[in-house]
């Protein structure tokens, strides 16, 4: 049973058998090893069959991650999954390599480690796989978690930080089921909202300043974040960190993706609840959530008018405000910390980024989408950008729908949207900007710390329907211009293709035939193939390698010569 509360407008679900439930707040796992296992569950969300899902660590979502910058910190993903998937650190700077992209693929009941150090400035960042093709399905069933990074800067302002105390994280997730209570993906049915996993949540919050850190997980679906009776917060960090000061909102919207942490002032309101709402009736048109979805009426979404969420105003979680803490954080700081962005001087290029639909044109609002007119190919790099470049992008969205466009690898500041300057609210670290139907925005960036002449980083929309129908591209970081397609040359050897499948070709000149061995490991440093070298050019059999990168080792002579290669 649905039914609606009018009152002040404002949309309520509730499903029968359910009360307000208590929201989940996730365990912490912190250190500087950490354990995740990928693996299936099930969840009774509805009454009746429980839905079959997939979670880390447990059956539906997965830790909290606390890490501290500065730290090395080796992450161990264990897929316990009966399928390939990856793990993407999103929003976190780490090499190419071990980025969790399409490329960093973790076979069925194996083991990927990446070891990283942590460089990022104090904020909330997340995890979730990015398989192409499968990254809607398997976020959808539940494999998703929070990182939060922590520095001194941060330490030292008089903000909430005890999590589950006064610091909450808060994934906001909206969901179909069909009759069998089962996860449905990539559907305009996503009317059944998850906050953790947690449906219609109440959260017990003490009466002082409490820190709220919102990411919108969902696939597609736009929030216009607000408080009851305009009840005002502050934000205080976007993507990818602290902002230079807190900022008095009473509504924000955050896209796919997208992270902000806020701080809401409840003194004075004990033994009160205060209701967190999206204000979707508010959404403009062109938007996932609003009334319509394409701008200027154009186009139609399967479905999409039947949902109950669209262009409605309902509830996302409850506090039920309780006594406040020992210690308690009861004034909003007047600053922060300070922001260097990029110089625009100082940009060596201004790449064009264009998002069109194919099909039906401008009128097609649920895809295929491309990106410059071309679907995602893992052997296709379509640029490559230098190290220590500063870059502006301008990403044109030619389509009546926003897209959530996200680059991996790097935070960004967005410098203009529509040829204005952005609402305070992005004008932080940011690696997800809505980019608004029929409209441009502008990004600023700098490529510092890693380069990778093999291994390329990801741009996309973020609304995960579009990602995994191809709505994705794929750049390099190198001190010189190359693609995955191109032969590795030295005085020495070659070694091509790369990426490769089944065969491995390997020419030399002026090498003692009889002293050469092949060496092939995967990332974890395992040996996977050793062989002699007869005759050149050489043929190396890999088709028994599964997917993923591998270094060759080019022995001969007491030297050696070591590359990377992906195997596809």
């Amino acid at each position: 049973m649905k039914y609606f509360i009018t009152t002040l407008v404002l949309l309520a679900i509730v499903f029968s058998g359910y009360s307000q439930n208590p929201l989940f707040i996730p365990p912490i796992l912190e250190g500087n090893n950490i354990n995740l296992h990928v693996q299936n569950g099930s969840m009774p969300f509805l009454s009746g069959k429980e839905t079959a899902t997939m979670g880390v660590n447990g059956s539906f979502l997965g830790p909290t991650v606390i890490l501290n910058q500065g730290d090395s910190v080796q992450l161990s993903v264990f897929n316990d999954l009966d399928e390939p998937t990856t793990m993407h650190w999103h929003g976190l700077h780490v090499p190419a390599k071990l980025d969790g992209s399409p490329h960093n693929v973790i076979q069925p009941h194996t083991i990927w480690s990446p070891r990283i150090n942590v460089l990022d400035q104090a904020s909330t960042f997340w995890y979730h796989p990015h398989l192409h093709g499968k990254t809607a399905e398997q976020v959808t069933k539940g494999v998703a978690g929070m990182i939060i990074v922590r520095d001194n800067q941060e330490s030292a302002l008089d903000l909430p930080r005890n999590y589950g105390v006064d610091d909450f994280p808060v994934v906001i997730q909206s969901r179909a089921f069909d009759s069998n209570n089962q996860f449905v993906v990539n559907t305009a049915d996503d009317h059944i909202l998850l906050i953790n996993g947690t449906i219609d949540p109440i959260l017990k919050v003490p009466a002082q300043i409490i820190r709220l850190r919102v990411l919108n997980g969902s696939t597609n679906r736009v929030y216009n974040i607000g408080f009851q009776g305009n009840h005002q917060f502050y934000q205080i960090a976007s993507d990818g960190g602290l902002l230079e000061a807190p900022l008095a909102l009473t509504r924000l919207m955050l896209a796919p993706g997208e992270r902000a942490e806020l701080l809401v002032n409840l003194s004075g309101l004990k033994d009160q609840n205060l209701d967190m709402f999206s204000f979707g009736s508010e959404l403009p048109n062109g938007i996932y959530g609003a009334a319509v979805p394409g701008s200027m009426g154009m186009g139609s979404i399967d479905g999409y008018s039947a949902n109950i969420l669209n262009g409605k105003n309902f509830k996302l979680i409850r506090l039920s405000v309780t006594a406040q803490t020992t210690q308690a954080v009861t004034a909003i700081p007047s600053k922060l910390v300070l922001i260097q962005k990029p110089d625009p001087s100082k940009s060596s290029v201004t790449r064009i980024i264009t998002l069109s639909a194919s099909g039906m044109g401008m009128g097609n609002l649920s895809g295929p989408f491309l990106i410059n007119g071309k679907s995602f190919s893992m052997e296709r790099i379509d640029f490559s950008a230098k190290m220590g470049a500063t870059e502006i992008w301008q990403i044109t969205n030619q389509t009546a729908i926003a897209h959530p466009f996200h680059i991996h690898g790097l935070q960004f500041f967005v410098t203009d949207i529509g040829g204005s300057q952005p609402d305070r609210s992005r004008q932080g670290r940011k690696d997800v900007v809505l980019v608004p139907a029929m409209q441009s925005v502008r990004l600023i960036m700098k490529f510092d710390d890693f380069s990778d002449p093999l291994i390329p980083y990801m741009f996309h929309c973020h609304m995960l329907s579009h990602e995994d129908d191809g709505m994705m591209g794929q750049f390099l970081v190198t001190g010189i211009p190359t693609e995955l397609n191109t032969m590795i040359n030295d005085p020495v050897i070659r070694i091509y293709p790369n990426p490769v499948t089944d065969r491995l070709t390997v020419e030399a000149s002026g090498v003692d035939r009889s002293s050469v061995i092949i060496e092939i490991r995967n990332d974890l440093g395992q040996l996977c193939l050793q062989e002699k070298i007869s005759e050149f050019p050489a043929t190396i059999n890999t088709s028994h390698l599964k997917t993923g990168i591998y270094t060759i080792s080019f022995i001969y002579q007491n030297r050696t010569l070591v590359r990377k290669v992906v195997r596809f």
